[in-house]
C-alpha cells in the first residue's frame, strides 16, 4: 500500500514529536508499505525556532528540522513541508503523484487546516486523536476548525481507551471514535543495558489551555504536578524531570532534579538516549486525563517500555485496557506512588523484562498497525 502520514515534526522541532511520527513511518515501511511524510501548515508556517529562541514564519527552519530528523532513517526524498506560500522537501509534483496512488492519508494529532483537493485522492482518510477528552470537548465547545478538519476523515481513532465508555465524562463528539494504541518500532528501540539511577519524566507544564465541559474544568500538567510536588521527599529514589514551562528553582526546592526539556528533546537521538539512560519513567499525566478517566497512555511511555525501563504512572483509568502489574505500575496518590516506586525497585530485573515484553506483545508496530489499517480501510 501507499500511505501518507501527516504529522507535526517541523512545527514542534523536538525529538519526542519526531518519534511520534517515526513510529508510523518506520512501522508501515517495516510492514512492506510505501510511505510519504506530509506536514501542511495551511496558510502560513508559524513555528518556534529553538536555536534563536524566537518565532518565525519562514519555511527553511522547520523544513530543515524535518530533513535532519528523517534522513538518518532513510526518508531523504519522501517528505514535504508546505503552506499556501510554498513548500520544501520533495517537489509538489512528486507529492501529488504519490497522492494519486495513495491508499490512506493518516492524520496524527492535528487535522489539515486547509483542505486541498489532492487530499481527497487517497482511497481513505483517518485521524488519530492523541489528546483524548480535550479533543472531544474542544469540538463540543465549538472549535469549528478542528471539527471541520476531522469531518474529512472517514475513520477517527483515539488513544483514549475509555472515550465513549460510561466511566469517562468526556463527550463522544466528532466520532464515532475507534481506539488504538501508540505503536513502537522495536528495531530502533532495543532494550537498554546501561546502568541507570533516576526515575525520569519529560514534561511540558502547560503546552495547551485547560477546557471546561458541563461546568467541570480539566487542566494541563501544571494542574496535576502540585499534587505530587513533595514526592521526592518521601522516597530515596532520585526523580528527574526534563521539563519545559516550569520554574526549576521551585521544583528543586521540593527535591526534584531538573533538566531543560528542550535540550533533552533537541534531536530524536538525544531524546532516545535520555529515555534509555533512565531507570524508569515516572509518569504524571495531564490533570484532565486523570480527572476524565480517559484511559490515555503516552507514546513516550511506550519508548520506556521498549527500552526495558518500567513505567510508573498516575492512573488515567487504564484498568481493563492494558495490563497493569509487572513492568507497568500505576498510582493515584503520593503514598501509592511511593509504594509503586518501591515495588519497581524491589524486583527491578523482573520489571525490566516485563516492560520489554509489554512493548513486544501489545505496542509493537507489528501488533498495532495492521489492525489500524484494517479499520481505516474498512
Amino acid at each position: 500500500m501507499n500511505i501518507i502520514v501527516a504529522g507535526t515534526i517541523g512545527r514542534s522541532g523536538l525529538g519526542g514529536q519526531v518519534w511520534a511520527s517515526l513510529q508510523y513511518l518506520l512501522g508501515f515501511r517495516g510492514l512492506g508499505h510505501q510511505v510519504f511524510y506530509l506536514e501542511d501548515c495551511g496558510q502560513s508556517s508559524w513555528v518556534y525556532n529553538w536555536d534563536k529562541n524566537e518565532w518565525t514564519t519562514e519555511l527553511d527552519y522547520p523544513a530543515a528540522c524535518v530533513a535532519a530528523s528523517l534522513a538518518p532513517f532513510g526518508f531523504q526524498d519522501s517528505w514535504i513541508y508546505r503552506t499556501d506560500e510554498g513548500s520544501r522537501g520533495a517537489s509538489l509534483d512528486q507529492f501529488l503523484q504519490f497522492c494519486h496512488h495513495a491508499d490512506l492519508l493518516l492524520l496524527r494529532a492535528v487535522p489539515l487546516w486547509v483542505w486541498r483537493k489532492e487530499y481527497a485522492w487517497p482511497r481513505r482518510r483517518a485521524f488519530i486523536d492523541v489528546d483524548p477528552g480535550f479533543t472531544q470537548i474542544s469540538i463540543a465547545n465549538g472549535d469549528k476548525g478542528l471539527s471541520e478538519g476531522i469531518t474529512h476523515c472517514e475513520r477517527r481513532f483515539t488513544v483514549g481507551q475509555n472515550i465513549g465508555k460510561a466511566q469517562c465524562p468526556a463527550p463522544h463528539t466528532g466520532g464515532p471514535w475507534l481506539t488504538t494504541l501508540p505503536p513502537i518500532f522495536l528495531p530502533e528501540w532495543p532494550i537498554a543495558e546501561c546502568h541507570a539511577t533516576d526515575f525520569t519524566a519529560i514534561i511540558r507544564g502547560q503546552g495547551f489551555k485547560e477546557v471546561t465541559y458541563n461546568g467541570v474544568t480539566y487542566g494541563q500538567r501544571d494542574a496535576e504536578l502540585p499534587k505530587f510536588q513533595d514526592l521526592p521527599r518521601r522516597t530515596r529514589q532520585g526523580l528527574l524531570l526534563a521539563q519545559m514551562g516550569m520554574d526549576p528553582k521551585v521544583l528543586a526546592a521540593h527535591g526534584w532534579k531538573t533538566a531543560p526539556g528542550e535540550v533533552i528533546s533537541k534531536t530524536p537521538q538525544s531524546y532516545r538516549e535520555f529515555i534509555q539512560q533512565s531507570r524508569a519513567e515516572l509518569g504524571i499525566p495531564k490533570h484532565g486525563y486523570v480527572k476524565m478517566r480517559s484511559g490515555w497512555f503516552s507514546d513516550r511511555s511506550v519508548c520506556y517500555l521498549a527500552s526495558g525501563r518500567p513505567v510508573v504512572m498516575e492512573d488515567t483509568g487504564l484498568a481493563g485496557t492494558i495490563p497493569i502489574g509487572d513492568g507497568m505500575l500505576t498510582f493515584d496518590s503520593v503514598p501509592s506512588a511511593v509504594s509503586a516506586i518501591d515495588a519497581a525497585n524491589r524486583d527491578y530485573e523482573k520489571h525490566r523484562q516485563s516492560a520489554r515484553r509489554l512493548a513486544e506483545e501489545i505496542f509493537s508496530t507489528e501488533k498495532v498497525l495492521p489492525k489500524l489499517l484494517a479499520q481505516a480501510l474498512d
